[in-house]
C-alpha cells in the first residue's frame, strides 16, 4: 500500500505562486501514475494534472494550461505541482492521487475512478 501526502498549500494573493508536493511516505516502492485533483466546496473533485509513471506524459486540465506544471522525482518518491499566476477561482483543496501502473508506464490518468490511492488534500487559498 502507498500512503500519499500532500505538503505546500497555504494562503496567497491573486497573481503569487505555490508549490505543492506529494510524497509516498511508506516508500512502497509501488510504480504510480500521478495526478492533482482540486475540489472547492460540492461534491465535485475536478482533474487538475496527471503526470506518467515514467514522467514523459503530462497533461491538464484546460483551466490550468499555461500557469501549472506537474512533475515527479522518482528518486524521491515526490510529485510537484509548481502553481504560477494563481487566480481566486484556483482556491480549493488539492489532492494528490496515484494508480498502480505496469513498469515504464507511459499512460496518465484523468478521472478519480482511474486512481487506487489518495492524499488527504492541502487548502490552496488565493485573495484577490
Amino acid at each position: 500500500q502507498a500512503q500519499l501526502d500532500e505538503s505546500g498549500g497555504g494562503l496567497v494573493q491573486a497573481g503569487g505562486s505555490l508549490t505543492l508536493s506529494c510524497a509516498d511516505s511508506v516508500r512502497s516502492g509501488i510504480r504510480l501514475a500521478m495526478g492533482w485533483f482540486r475540489q472547492a466546496p460540492g461534491p465535485e473533485r475536478d482533474f487538475v494534472a496527471a503526470i506518467s509513471w515514467s514522467g514523459g506524459i503530462t497533461n491538464y486540465a484546460d483551466s490550468v494550461k499555461g500557469r501549472f506544471t506537474i512533475s515527479r522525482d522518482n528518486g524521491k518518491n515526490t510529485v510537484y505541482l509548481q502553481m504560477n499566476s494563481l487566480k481566486p477561482e484556483d482556491t480549493a483543496v488539492y489532492y494528490c492521487a496515484g494508480r498502480n501502473v505496469p513498469y515504464f508506464s507511459n499512460t496518465s490518468y484523468h478521472t478519480v475512478p482511474e486512481y487506487d490511492y489518495w492524499g488527504q488534500g492541502t487548502q490552496v487559498t488565493v485573495s484577490s
